[in-house]
């Protein structure tokens, strides 16, 4: 059963000289005390979905030119014990804090601890995710350590890029279904994930972790299924394991590596057969995008896989329909 959606709001239709009062209260109810201020002639046009994931929130945020602030007053009359773990999925931002301030891009992850002051700043129309830990989880899933600065998270080796960019993969997963079966094991693949990230930075060490190692893979193929010369050993390389060890990563799922591959592709490659509108493209072609090195390799791993073959998979044109 899918979890539900704590909230889903837009500024859209409010009028729009009460939208930042509008959107100050939801967030206050709904994520955390802040005031906001919007530069545009349009006034502020911004929307949100969080969503429960066990003892954490994720949201998804996204909005024009604007500005929130938590101020040091705020901090105190409307406290907020938790940790935030924030990606930048489109724009740009600019994060200040009582030390300076740090440069957002798209694909950077900043963390902060929301009992400190900041002013987060968004020149242009931005999107963003967002991960609410409580405090206590933090201290105990991820990093015991004291966040007294935000940490920019994502820049500092193609291992913490690959591994940011699993978060993300994970994360928007969750909020686009609005929910999922197994929230324990998302739960617990996003905290590993902000260790692996966080821990170092904090003062602590991040062993690998099965779970941020596999999301990390998952993530990396793919992003990477069309291409066919993805295999075992190009996915070892790439998150920085043997391919022993790769193996060892994928046994939660019940399949090796090089299987799980295969069926994602003919997963994928099976959503284009029954797409009425693909019909245009032959069975060849669907093959090729992903990444089988032929037509007859394709119609006998999917026969055998499905128990039927690609062109049975196809529904009939309208027209033979009786």
């Amino acid at each position: 059963m899918n979890l539900p959606t704590v909230s889903r709001v837009s500024t859209q239709s409010v009028d729009p000289a009460d939208r930042i009062d509008f959107w100050e209260e939801h967030n206050r109810q709904a994520l955390v005390g802040l005031t906001c201020s919007s530069y545009s002639q349009e006034g502020l046009l911004a929307s949100e979905v969080n969503v429960e994931l066990g003892d954490l929130r994720l949201a998804e945020i996204d909005g024009n030119e604007h500005v929130i602030e938590r101020t040091p007053r705020i901090c105190q009359t409307l406290p907020k014990e938790s940790i935030f773990v924030t990606l930048l999925t489109e724009g740009c931002g600019v994060f200040f804090h009582e030390g300076g301030c740090v440069t957002l891009r798209t694909g950077d992850m900043i963390l902060y601890d929301t009992r400190r002051p900041y002013l987060f700043g968004f020149p242009s129309p931005m999107r963003q995710l967002l991960v609410d830990i409580p405090r206590e989880v933090f201290a105990t899933h991820c990093a015991p350590g004291e966040v007294s600065a935000p940490i920019l998270l994502g820049r500092g080796s193609a291992a913490e890029g690959a591994q940011a960019s699993a978060l993300e993969a994970v994360m928007n997963d969750w909020v686009a279904k609005q929910g999922g079966e197994d929230a324990a094991g998302t739960q617990a693949t996003v905290l590993s994930l902000v260790r692996t990230l966080a821990a170092p930075r904090l003062g602590g060490s991040a062993p690998p972790v099965v779970l941020s190692q596999l999301a990390v893979a998952q993530d990396y193929i793919a992003r990477h299924l069309a291409d066919p010369e993805l295999s075992s050993g190009r996915v070892a390389e790439a998150i920085g394991v043997s391919t022993r060890h790769l193996s060892r990563i994928f046994q939660s799922t019940g399949v090796s590596p090089s299987r799980y591959i295969l069926e994602q592709r003919l997963g994928k490659a099976r959503q284009v057969l029954t797409d009425p509108g693909s019909r245009h493209l032959t069975i060849a072609e669907i093959a090729h995008c992903w990444g089988f090195a032929s037509q007859a390799h394709f119609t006998r791993v999917f026969r055998s896989h499905f128990g039927s073959t690609p062109g049975e998979t196809r529904p009939l044109p309208s027209s033979t329909r009786g």
